[in-house]
């Protein structure tokens, strides 16, 4: 690896993604690193219930089968090597599997697995101990319910495994950034100390682990954007001192811009001066993002504080149950039909309840996609000659959304007219899988590396108490002319990106220019976007916007980011939302209006 710069790509944003990427990466031929994330909540609880089906299973089978095996004799002539978070909740089975290929090859590469964030096996006592969700403030679970229970760790332990020889390095749950910061880690020597590089490290990794959506993926112009189909994926060239540049491979489609990757950046965050990972407090307010070359974007300027005194635990456990149907009606008056449709299904659904002694619906969902629902009050288009209509529950009993789906198919023949619909074989209730996040004090945890059979210890120091009361908060800007101001859409002025944190939504807001920063910031309020929101909102936000909403000042890319709590439904798969992660959420903002001046009219 180079003293000056370490190249790293990012081959994989979830389970599930494009395997053809890792080729085209080792295509480039110039890496060093290339690395993988797989996981997310729901993810984990997938994987668990795999493990506990076979003790050889809890992991992303793909990752070996179809990432490594076809790549391994490219990945050991050219000497890459590979980190990835691919273990889920069984990193040694991982790492075995991995280890079998290898030597069926006979190749010679040395694999690593990351252990110690598995507290599985430790669930009833973490339960007496009386750990309350760091959210909602909910009590722990009933310990019989749960799927999983992992610790996010951090970078130092990959580096180790790379330090002590690995080629390949496996891990259970960690922070998304964490592959990316560990190789940084191992290639510069960064200490814990090293605060700012470590930021930068975490940044890189962040714009990495989300593959093509730092490419041109999901990006607000979307039209720039050419031959999906052979998007590359990001590569960062990573300096001593932390600074980046980010590319993709030569010859593929995508692009590379500061709106792609600014976009990305946001992704995701929360408070962009208080991003807590366990080796360090990331503060992205004064990222600075420049293009430098085509497809090339320079990024500089996160600055880091010391780590925190804890793990951020997560634990999956079933709660109730859901399902639900799509089905298509088109026609005059289509959506009227629709929801008459949907008023029979819940009142047959109700009467059969009452026969077999049954609960109401704990929550339900109908949302027409084509008159636009998904935005509320803001809906230009309220009715609609063809809509899909999505009706889903949750239950207590799966017997319950049973009923719910028997009765939607039971009534196609008594709907109004026009009912359609491709599918396969009737939809079946599914448990609801909800996230307990707790902290976990460090210390706690045995921290390993197991390396060709060789155990090596990584306990993480204590770290500090951390609070964000006494952060420096930047100067709001403010518009300064008293011209007349003319309203126009916010997409012409900025691009969006929008995502989930749990229960939570954020949406980055990004100026095109520095100049239009002062406009939006006047118009896109607390209480604006709460108003924009109020139908995915709690009720209590109409009088407690900032509750709900909290909007973060960046002024590095000329950004705002704003956090929607209790906005998706429960999250994840314990939501029965359209958009259960609020991916859309941002494109719903974009057409927001915003009073502008006669100068910046002009502009546009």
């Amino acid at each position: 690896m180079s003293d000056k710069t370490i190249r790293i790509g990012g081959a994989s944003g979830f389970w599930g993604d494009a395997q053809h990427a890792t080729a085209q990466l080792l295509k480039d031929g110039s890496l060093d690193v290339i690395v993988y994330d797989y996981l997310a909540e729901i993810t984990m609880s997938i994987m668990a219930r795999a493990r506990a089906k076979s003790p050889d299973a809890g992991y992303a089978l793909d990752f070996v089968t179809a990432a490594m095996k076809p790549n391994l004799r490219e990945i050991a002539r050219q000497g890459v090597k590979i980190v990835s978070n691919a273990g889920g909740v069984n990193p040694q089975a991982c790492a075995n599997a991995l280890r079998e290929v290898i030597a069926n090859l006979g190749l010679d590469l040395n694999v690593a697995c990351v252990l110690g964030d598995d507290l599985f096996d430790q669930r009833d006592a973490l339960a007496a101990q009386g750990y309350r969700e760091m959210f909602s403030d909910d009590a722990f679970p009933a310990t019989e319910k749960i799927a999983s229970v992992n610790a996010y760790l951090g970078a130092f332990p990959v580096a180790a495994a790379l330090t002590a020889g690995a080629d390949i390095v496996v891990t259970g749950r960690c922070v998304d950034s964490a592959v990316t910061l560990g190789a940084c880690i191992h290639a510069f020597g960064w200490g814990r100390d090293d605060l700012d590089c470590l930021a930068m490290g975490s940044l890189a990794g962040h714009i990495l682990e989300c593959g093509p959506q730092a490419t041109g993926g999901n990006f607000t112009d979307w039209t720039l954007v050419n031959n999906l189909e052979s998007i590359g994926y990001p590569i960062a060239e990573i300096s001593r001192d932390g600074r980046f540049v980010c590319s993709k491979p030569e010859g593929t489609g995508g692009l590379v811009s500061v709106g792609t990757v600014a976009e990305q950046m946001v992704y995701e965050i929360g408070d962009p001066q208080d991003y807590l990972l366990p080796d360090v407090v990331c503060d992205f307010s004064q990222v600075q993002i420049e293009q430098v070359g085509e497809n090339k974007v320079a990024v500089r300027g996160a600055t880091g504080s010391p780590a925190p005194d804890s793990y951020k635990v997560c634990t999956t456990y079933a709660d109730q149950w859901r399902g639900g149907h799509t089905m298509t009606l088109y026609g005059i008056d289509a959506d009227k039909k629709a929801r008459k449709f949907a008023d029979a299904v819940f009142a047959a659904s109700r009467r059969t309840f009452k026969q077999f002694g049954l609960a109401d619906f704990s929550e339900t969902s109908v949302e027409l996609i084509g008159c636009e629902s998904q935005y509320g009050a803001a809906a230009q288009q309220r009715e609609s000659r063809e809509v899909a209509m999505k009706i889903a529950v949750k239950h207590p009993d799966a017997a319950g959304v049973g009923i719910l789906l028997k009765e939607m198919t039971g009534l196609g023949l008594a709907t109004p007219p026009g009912l359609s619909g491709f599918a396969g074989g009737r939809p079946k209730p599914s448990p609801i899988v909800r996230l307990f996040s707790f902290a976990l004090p460090k210390g706690a945890l045995a921290i390993q590396v197991e390396l060709e059979g060789v155990f090596i210890d990584c306990a993480d120091p204590c770290g500090i108490s951390h609070s964000s009361r006494s952060i420096d908060r930047p100067v709001p800007p403010s518009i300064t002319d008293g011209d007349v101001l003319t309203p126009v859409p916010l997409v012409k002025l900025a691009w969006a990106r929008s995502g989930d944190k749990g229960d939570k939504s954020n949406i980055g807001i990004i100026a095109r220019k520095p100049e239009y920063l002062p406009y939006i910031y006047a118009a896109l309020t607390e209480q604006a976007v709460a108003l924009r929101f109020a139908h995915f909102l709690p009720d209590a936000a109409a009088t407690n916007s900032s509750c709900y909403v909290q909007r973060f000042l960046m002024p590095g890319i000329n950004g705002i980011n704003f956090l929607l709590h209790e906005a998706l439904g429960g999250g994840g798969m314990a939501s029965i939302r359209n958009d259960a992660q609020g991916k859309g959420f941002g494109q719903l903002l974009l057409d927001a209006q915003i009073p502008v001046s006669a100068e910046i009219l002009r502009q546009l």
